[in-house]
Parts: structure tokens; sequence; C-alpha cells
């Protein structure tokens, strides 16, 4: 079994923000395989299914970014998730908009949400899918900037970008980067 969490924030206000590219591509991951997330747990919602032939939950913590770690620790218990079969997927400032970058273990670099997992699940070594939301525009404040909604001319790039995460997480669940 797999667990994969897409990290965000709940509720409208923070929706179409950069720091919610998580939830987005989560969202993107359940309609391509005909999953819903809707069940309430782990403070959280959550939904069953199967991709490339194996079964996973789909997590989205409403712990709010920075306590993330929460909801995926609790479902990874409840489920007997090991880390080496947990998927995250965020936002990455230090990735340019719309790119995505995979790793199978790492530090959480500046994002506390990560921080958050890494600190709950005890460990760092677990895959991620990062969606490139960098760089900070001049004069704007980080917090600010994360929590802006995503521009009218840059959504289509970044929402095609979802896409491209889904592809990453199935070569996951595959083993295609275990090499």
């Amino acid at each position: 079994m797999w667990l994969i969490a897409g990290l965000g924030n709940p509720g409208t206000k923070y929706y179409k923000t950069w720091h919610n590219m998580g939830f987005l591509a989560l969202d993107v991951l359940a309609e391509r395989h005909g999953i819903t997330i809707g069940k309430s747990k782990f403070d959280g919602e959550y939904g069953k299914g199967r991709i490339e032939g194996e079964d996973v939950i789909l997590l989205k913590p409403f712990t709010f970014m920075n306590n993330s770690g929460i909801s995926v620790a609790a479902a990874a218990r409840f489920f007997k998730v090991e880390p080496r079969n947990i998927i995250i997927i965020y936002d990455d400032i230090d990735i340019a908009a719309g790119k995505i970058r995979v790793r199978t273990k790492g530090s959480a670099g500046t994002h506390n949400g990560m921080k958050s997992v890494i600190e709950h699940l005890g460990t760092n070594e677990f895959p991620r899918v990062r969606i490139g939301t960098g760089p900070v525009p001049e004069h704007w404040d980080l917090i600010d900037y994360v929590l802006s909604n995503v521009p009218e001319d840059k959504r289509l790039e970044i929402f095609d970008s979802f896409k491209e995460a889904c592809d990453a997480v199935a070569d996951l669940i595959k083993g295609k980067y275990d090499q």
C-alpha cells in the first residue's frame, strides 16, 4: 500500500495559492484514477483507490501546512505504511515555476510543511514530488508570496505541471526511481 499526501492549506481562501500545489495536484491525481477524496480522519480528508495496480490512500492534511506531519504520520500508522511507500507532493520556491523535481529522500530545505512531516515520521527517507513555484519576486515577502493566488497568466503553466507530477507519482509506485 502507498500513502500519497498533497500538502496545502484548507479552505477557499487558500485554494489557488502557490502554497496549495500539493492539494491541487492531488485533485488531478484523484480525478485521473477515479478516486474520491472525501472521508474525514487523521485531521484531513482521504480516499482509497488503485494506481499502477497498487492500493493507495490519497490524503489532504487539514492541519494547515506547518503541521502537515501530524496528519501524514497518523494515516501512515493507521494503514501501516512504511516511509518508503509515502509520497509527499508539495510546492517548492527553490524550483522554477512549473518545473517538477522528484527525490527518493532528502531534507526539508526551507519548507515548514516538510519539516513537520520529517519530524512526525522520524525520517527523511521517503519519496517526494516537488512542484516549482519560484522564485519569489523582488520586493515580496516569502510568506506573502506563497499565500498569494497564482496569477491568471501563470495558471496554465502551473496547472499543466500537475500532469507531470501525476506521472512522477506513477513512476515512483512502479519503482522507476529506485535506480
